[in-house]
């Protein structure tokens, strides 16, 4: 046998998709056998009702919880501990997670550490944590998801942001995937049109960075199952996901981010996150988020439209984003094909004459049509950061695996470069 892979598999999270399907949570959780829930909800969502809405089902249920709400966008290590402490003080044999990324990868790390114990940077990725992998399934985890962008109902991984390294990074691992999705458009109606932006934005990064990476069988053969990645390349099944996800958003997105009553756009979306979710859970993603992780992590100081003004960070789908033209740009010729049919169910017609540009030149006018920043200049970065954000970017190697071509420190200062200013 070749030294390559053979094998590529499929798990995928259930999913329950449509208008008032968040109302069917408690069947769902009787299902579950869930007498006692920890509810991780965004404390923004207060002002809409929702908080309320949903203790009142799961009360419906005869499903007893407890709430913990103090989420912070973008989470870092130290508000995930907070989580993981008050889960301690709070024993519950499932999770139920409202709202976006940053609340479901918060519930997922509490589950991980009040199952398995230890501290959060054991399970962190290497080589800036110890890698170790819990050994048996978590506690069901039920995700509500309440803006369209992070695909984290439908994935195994959880991210955050560790200050003093000044860089972000994950935990991931198959048992971090959430056992159901309820993915309720109703839900997503009241998100700022700064934050749809943001969130749609990373929906697309994750399609097309699944989509054209570097294909499962062009990876080694791991030395035995349990060492295959959750992240393993393009493949015909992940492919179908991603395809549907770039096809969503070139068609619904700025249509979301226009109207947040426009429930058809914004609960595409949502499904095309979740889509996204299975089709990069599979395959993974590569350089424009391995370039994000230190774009958010080393400055603070870009306050997006649409979030919370109490810090400055940048949002995900906007660290991703500003690198994907040039990253693209760069991987190309080893894939031409995939480029021009991510470029054309973008745009939504045939690509006439395709060439290197055809997608860089179709993302950007998404950017532009959804308001996003121009490039990592408009993030409070100039060249004299350059440097560090390589050096963060190199760190994510788990990622950079993926990439459908090397990716060296010289590779990224070309990106990078490019990226400061995309228009």
């Amino acid at each position: 046998m070749s030294g390559f892979e053979s094998v590529f598999t499929l798990e995928a999270t259930q999913l329950k998709f449509g208008a008032g399907a968040a109302e069917e949570l408690g069947w769902e959780l009787a299902r579950l056998g869930l007498k006692r829930v920890m509810l991780v909800a965004d404390p923004a969502l207060h002002t809409q009702g929702l908080v309320a809405r949903i203790e009142a089902i799961m009360a419906k249920a005869g499903v007893a919880f407890t709430r913990f709400e103090d989420i912070r966008v973008e989470p870092t290590i130290g508000s995930l501990q907070r989580a993981v402490d008050f889960c301690a003080g709070h024993p519950a044999d499932g999770f139920v997670a409202l709202g976006g990324g940053s609340t479901i990868d918060t519930a997922k790390v509490a589950n991980l550490i009040s199952v398995h114990g230890g501290q959060i940077m054991d399970y962190v990725n290497p080589p800036i944590g110890l890698g170790k992998k819990p050994a048996s399934p978590l506690k069901p985890l039920i995700c509500l998801p309440t803006t369209s962008g992070s695909g984290s109902e439908a994935t195994t991984v959880a991210i955050l942001d560790i200050p003093e390294m000044h860089l972000k990074t994950g935990i991931s691992h198959r048992y971090m995937r959430p056992s159901l999705a309820i993915v309720d458009p109703e839900l997503a109606r009241a998100a700022p049109s700064g934050v749809a932006a943001a969130a749609g934005l990373d929906v697309l990064c994750h399609a097309i960075e699944s989509y054209i990476s570097k294909p499962f069988n062009e990876r080694p053969r791991p030395a035995s199952p349990d060492e295959r990645p959750p992240y393993q390349g393009s493949n015909p099944v992940a492919d179908i996901w991603s395809l549907k996800a770039i096809e969503f958003s070139g068609t619904f997105l700025a249509r979301a981010v226009r109207d947040g009553n426009d429930t058809e756009a914004r609960g595409t979306m949502m499904l095309g996150a979740t889509m996204a979710g299975i089709g990069f859970g599979t395959a993974g993603v590569h350089i424009p988020h391995s370039c994000a992780y230190p774009i958010a992590g080393i400055r603070h100081i870009y306050h997006a439209p649409g979030y919370a003004a109490d810090h400055g960070f940048v949002p995900h789908g906007y660290s991703v984003i500003v690198t994907a033209p040039a990253s693209f740009r760069y991987t190309y010729d080893a894939c031409p094909e995939k480029h021009i049919t991510a470029a054309r169910l973008l745009r939504g017609h045939e690509i006439s004459e395709p060439d290197a540009e055809s997608l860089p030149r179709a993302i950007i006018d998404m950017m532009k049509a959804v308001g996003a920043p121009s490039g990592i200049a408009a993030l409070g970065y100039g060249e004299a950061d350059i440097p560090a954000i390589i050096d963060g970017a190199m760190k994510q190697q788990r990622l950079l695996a993926g990439a459908p071509k090397p990716v060296t420190p010289g590779v990224l200062d070309r990106i990078l470069r490019e990226s400061l200013n995309n228009w």
